[in-house]
């Protein structure tokens, strides 16, 4: 992998403090903290739950924020589908966000890190970007998926999800051009710039 990082101070309206990782392809990663509801991209990731019914967290404030015909796609994918499993996905319009979809990814509950949670996770980011690239989304949005409630160590998501996503950016063929990682909080910006800096300055050519 060949790539460049820079620290960027400042940053747009709503968020602030990000960290950028320009790939050989010029696609990048960003890691930002602000709030993921308020960032203009093509499509914004959900941190949902399987039965696709809203929650707290992110998923509460992408339903407050998008408005009720989020959740009246959902109740029709929930007829057909029943549910979403664990490490997938599914895509709805994103109502009156700063976006043209929502992808809803259910992540796994941690237990103890053998029971499936790390391939679960990394299925989560998969089936994002797999939706994306059908639907030609060129910037899409992550938040943190798993490390709130469901008690997913901080450190060990952040890994999983920086290295699935710049598996991805890798690719020649993608036509995602730019993956945020939006972090609500300091901690968790920190965290995630810590690992991602740590990571992949080992693997500049």
């Amino acid at each position: 992998m060949i790539c460049r990082i820079r620290w960027k101070e400042g940053g747009g309206v709503n968020y602030h403090t990000a960290m950028e990782i320009e790939f050989a392809n010029g696609k990048k990663l960003r890691l930002v903290q602000g709030d993921i509801t308020k960032i203009r991209v093509d499509a914004i990731v959900n941190a949902a739950n399987s039965a696709l019914v809203g929650g707290g967290g992110v998923d509460g404030a992408i339903h407050r924020a998008g408005g009720p015909g989020i959740m009246r796609e959902l109740d029709a994918i929930r007829t057909q589908l029943g549910y979403c499993p664990t490490g997938s996905a599914v895509a709805t319009g994103a109502g009156s966000l700063p976006a043209q979809y929502v992808f809803h990814a259910v992540g796994p509950v941690y237990h103890d890190g053998h029971h499936g949670e790390p391939a679960e996770l990394e299925g989560c980011y998969r089936k994002c970007l797999e939706l994306a690239e059908e639907r030609g989304v060129r910037t899409i949005s992550f938040p943190a998926i798993s490390t709130g409630a469901y008690g997913y160590p901080g450190a060990e998501a952040a890994r999983i999800a920086t290295h699935t996503v710049a598996r991805h950016l890798e690719k020649p063929e993608t036509g995602v051009r730019e993956v945020l990682f939006v972090l609500f909080d300091g901690g968790s910006y920190d965290l995630h710039a810590a690992i991602a800096a740590a990571d992949f300055r080992n693997q500049i050519k």
